[in-house]
């Protein structure tokens, strides 16, 4: 008996020619009624080329397969008419893409964009439409779904979003849900509600699960089968239990080792950054006159204080106010209570007596790609900070540039010409690498982390926790680490502070808190993130961590 879905030598090439590039070069698998199997690799290792070629969903004629076969029930799917692969689409087989805010329309209710897909496949008028959605959205476990119907995108949080477009995906019951890094942007707790309601969803409609991660912990928890691929191939594949007990391929075995470990003991100094009774309040105004009802506190009263050669790790979910505070001790968002820096209040300085101090205080953001211009070269963007702070010649400049990137690891002498590239021309993992060039050249005492490995594949993680620890010991600098992922923190971070709703829930050491929360919102976030309790998750594939 065939397989529900069977790919055979698939390769994926973009351009003509001698000016064809190999984006995927070959790739053979099955996958049955019911089955999960999870595609894992590094950025650029041919995950969603082949996902979205089973969708033939690549930018055609100027992609195209030299070779290769994908059956669907025995039907060749590879160069079929846009007819036919207009009928499998969201109705034979559904697909959640890995953005949700850029997936759905801005302008359309959630209503209407769950209810497409059922007009287009399913011809049902407006009231079958809606009952269906509103089934739908009870389905995926969206709270107060009937009040939801009307609301906007922007309206929702990530996690909602998600459960949006889970919906829109299943709302034909499909025979294959293609995921494509679903819980990438979201907070650990939610992450793990989506793959529980995947499980929970696969095992109610019988459908078959192709996930694309570059999250080992999931593959984890998923279970059933695994490939793992490099450069445009799959190099090994198998029961997901098989390979990560006795992983052949030395790849492998090298993705498996990337996980990073813990931090060891630090030293730390002088205090850099201290902050006594932090408020950040957003006035809620209602009514005609815009009255001022009520407050949301994003920050409510919060004390704490970093030293040099200390990471402090700010953990919580989207909302919890960790983004809010970093920028409130930056004072780059208003707020009320005492900020020192490096001894001095500086909480009532104005914009110009800040100046100064803000080569001293310095962010790293989550997505690199966003936080570097794409019109400004590589020298431009790292020397911008010292031409701003009148630092240097043109010609000392370029050289400081020069050495910041030769500190993380992108050495101009090896990298030809990379001072006049452009961002576009490098990895996720190179431009994080020149977001802390462009933070560091100005030699810095306090760095905000927004993030900035929550993008990035377990491989390129370790190498830039590595990279950042070594710069805090070369420099003795301060970190302010705000992150959702507990693993990170226990790699980078020293001390702790667990916020909720703009609060401190729990705070102190890495290794106590997350090894014996007293918090019990801070023990959901350890039991989400460390699978130290699996079973309150539910079966998830019957592998859980060691």
């Amino acid at each position: 008996m065939s397989a529900l879905l069977e790919v055979r030598d698939l390769a994926v090439s973009f351009g003509h020619g001698t000016n064809a590039v190999a984006a995927l070069k070959t790739a053979s698998f099955d996958l049955n009624k019911g089955e999960t199997l999870s595609l894992v690799g590094e950025s650029g290792s041919g995950k969603t080329v082949t996902a979205l070629s089973v969708m033939q969903l690549l930018p055609y004629p100027h992609a195209s397969h030299p070779k290769g076969s994908i059956k669907f029930n025995g039907e060749e799917l590879v160069n079929a008419s846009e007819a036919k692969m207009r009928a499998l689409r969201g109705n034979r087989i559904g697909m959640v893409f890995q953005e949700p805010m850029t997936s759905l329309n801005p302008l359309q209710s959630i209503e209407r964009q769950v209810g497409e897909t059922l007009e287009v496949h399913a011809g049902m008028d407006a009231t079958a439409r809606r009952a269906r959605v509103l089934e739908l959205l009870h389905l995926v476990g969206l709270q107060n779904a009937e009040q939801r119907l009307s609301a906007l995108p922007h309206e929702l949080s990530g996690g909602q979003r998600q459960r949006v477009i889970i919906a829109m995906a299943l709302a034909m019951n499909p025979d294959i849900l293609i995921a494509d890094e679903p819980t990438t942007a979201l907070d650990v707790t939610i992450q793990a509600q989506i793959l529980e309601l995947l499980h929970d969803l696969q095992k109610k409609l019988g459908m078959a699960l192709l996930f694309i991660t570059h999250d080992l912990a999931i593959v984890r928890r998923l279970g059933g089968k695994v490939c793992v691929m490099k450069d445009g191939a799959i190099v090994e594949q198998g029961a997901v239990a098989d390979i990560f007990s006795h992983p052949q391929h030395e790849y492998t075995k090298r993705l498996l080792a990337a996980q990073p470990g813990e931090r060891g003991p630090s030293t730390p100094g002088e205090e850099v950054i201290a902050a006594d009774n932090l408020k950040v309040w957003f006035p809620i105004k209602t009514g005609l006159m815009r009255r001022t009802t009520g407050y949301v506190k994003a920050v409510d009263g919060i004390s704490l204080n970093v030293r040099a050669r200390e990471t402090l790790a700010v953990v919580g979910e989207s909302g919890s106010g960790k983004t809010t505070l970093g920028l409130a001790l930056l004072r780059l968002q208003t707020a009320e209570g005492a900020i020192r820096f490096g001894g001095q209040d500086i909480s009532t300085l104005g914009a110009k007596a800040l100046r100064p101090l803000r080569r001293d205080m310095q962010v790293v953001f989550q997505d690199p790609f966003a936080a570097l211009s794409p019109r400004l070269s590589i020298g431009q963007i790292v020397m911008e900070g010292l031409e701003v702070h009148g630092i240097g010649t043109a010609a000392e400049r370029r050289a400081a540039a020069a050495e910041a990137l030769r500190e993380v690891d992108l050495d101009p002498t090896q990298w030809s010409g990379i001072l006049d590239r452009f961002p576009h021309e490098f990895s996720g993992g190179q431009r994080q690498r020149i977001a802390i060039a462009r933070a560091i050249v100005l030699r810095p005492k306090f760095l905000m982390l927004d993030e900035p490995t929550s993008s990035l594949d377990v491989s390129v993680q370790a190498q830039i926790i590595a990279l950042l620890r070594r710069l805090q010991e070369k420099y003795g600098l301060a970190y302010l680490f705000i992150s959702h992922d507990l693993r990170v923190v226990r790699a980078l971070a020293d001390r702790v502070i667990v916020m909720k709703d703009g609060q401190v829930r729990e705070s102190g050491p890495v290794a106590e808190v997350l090894s014996s929360p007293k918090d019990p919102y801070t023990q959901a976030l350890v039991t989400a993130a460390l699978e130290l309790k699996t079973a309150e998750l539910g079966d998830l594939g019957g592998v859980t961590t060691p």
